[in-house]
């Protein structure tokens, strides 16, 4: 039966699953981790200062600090504010879980606050009451890629004399007001997990123009020591010493080369999710159930993700009846995010659920669409054929 949905027994329209997000892995990269494979440092050694002299260049920093993986890079970003038990930290409700651990792996106690309606960033209007005696920062998440509203992130940081700290895992490539996201803090966060805008397969950067972050966060990812095995054995010396109680949050020189190689294909790779971006706005331009988040004016989005939000007014079915038919189709649709605070343990921490409430009513409507570099602009069109055929099945 033509047009019959795939979970009603009819034909997906493709034949293999198309994922959310997917690596981009081409010969260069496989050859510069051979390079480093065949080289007498796999770890602790020359790569790691070079991946993050090139990495704080592309964003326009002084200094990068790479380390293990994103969650890393923020947990880093808190060590190095001094973050501690009675501290509080402003997050936004809708992110991955991470933004919020990383304050409680130091001590701290996150405190969510609402996002936008029609993008999802964190609302500046939202911040100002969640502010006490005890704030000490503001986590900003540049959510699917697009940046946050610094300019008055910045003002309100600086009123309440509150560190402001960019989580911008999603967001490398982009730019705010023609500054590149990575120079728009004092501390900017990334992740390089193989579905972010460059991999190292797992990995994580924090960038910073202060000398003495850059060198706690250092410090911070080798245990708390304050050299490494490179740099004593270039000294001849064996003697270390331990000056905070700091992680095993080191990446990798293997590592390291992969993100190298893969930085030089940054432009490419932004250019590309942003041209499957707008052939997303073209077909939904017209379609009343499908509802692209809004993209602010004077910014670059670097487009990690292209979310949606489903009027579900206009359907005869919900979030999850539109999620289980896409991914019978085929079609890898995903969910970013719970809010943090529904998850069983920030419910255990006695979180209230109605504290957020655009981010639950949010929540309900969300789909993240397939979007990375290598997909075809067929790829694409199966995309949107599934949406059409799926809401057509379901409209009222």
């Amino acid at each position: 039966m033509a047009g019959k949905l795939a979970i009603q027994g009819g034909t997906p329209v493709r034949n293999v699953m198309l994922p959310y997000g997917h690596q981009s892995i081409d010969q260069v990269d496989v050859q510069a981790v051979v390079e480093v494979l065949r080289s007498d440092w796999l770890t602790t050694g020359p790569k790691v200062a070079e991946f993050e002299q090139a990495f704080a260049n592309s964003v326009g920093t002084r200094e990068a600090v790479a380390v293990s993986n994103g969650t890393a890079a923020l947990q880093a970003a808190m060590f190095a504010l001094g973050i501690e038990a009675g501290d509080e930290v402003i997050v936004p409700a809708i992110t991955f879980v991470a933004t919020a651990n990383c304050v409680i792996y130091q001590g701290g106690t996150p405190v969510f606050a609402d996002v936008d309606p029609d993008t999802l960033l964190l609302d500046p209007a939202q911040i100002e009451a969640k502010i006490t005696s005890r704030t000490k920062a503001i986590i900003a998440v540049d959510y699917g890629g697009q940046p946050c509203d610094y300019d008055t992130l910045l003002s309100i940081a600086e009123h309440f004399r509150v560190a402001l700290v960019a989580d911008a895992c999603h967001a490398l490539g982009g730019a705010y007001k023609g500054r590149p996201v990575g120079s728009l803090t004092n501390l900017n966060a990334f992740s390089l997990h193989p579905v972010k805008p460059i991999t190292s397969g797992e990995g994580g950067v924090v960038t910073t123009d202060v000398e003495g972050l850059a060198q706690r966060m250092r410090i911070f990812r080798n245990h708390g020591i304050t050299t490494d095995h490179r740099q004593r054995a270039e000294q001849g010396d064996f003697f270390y010493e331990m000056v905070d109680l700091g992680y095993n949050h080191r990446l990798t020189d293997l590592q390291c080369a992969l993100g190298l190689s893969q930085l030089r294909r940054l432009p490419g790779f932004v250019r590309r999710r942003r041209e499957i971006a707008v052939r997303y706005d073209d077909a939904f331009s017209d379609e009343p159930a499908v509802i692209p988040l809004a993209v602010n004016a004077d910014l670059f989005h670097a487009y990690h993700l292209y979310v949606v939000q489903l009027d579900l007014e206009q359907l005869r079915a919900d979030r999850a009846q539109i999620f289980a038919a896409m991914r019978a189709e085929n079609i890898g649709v995903n969910v970013h995010y719970i809010p943090v605070y529904l998850h069983p343990y920030y419910q255990q921490q006695q979180c209230m659920n109605g504290s957020c409430p655009v981010a639950e009513s949010a929540y309900e409507q969300l789909l993240s669409l397939p979007i990375f570099p290598a997909m075809a602009n067929e790829d694409v069109d199966f995309v949107i054929e599934a949406i059409n055929k799926v809401l057509n099945v379901y409209r009222r």
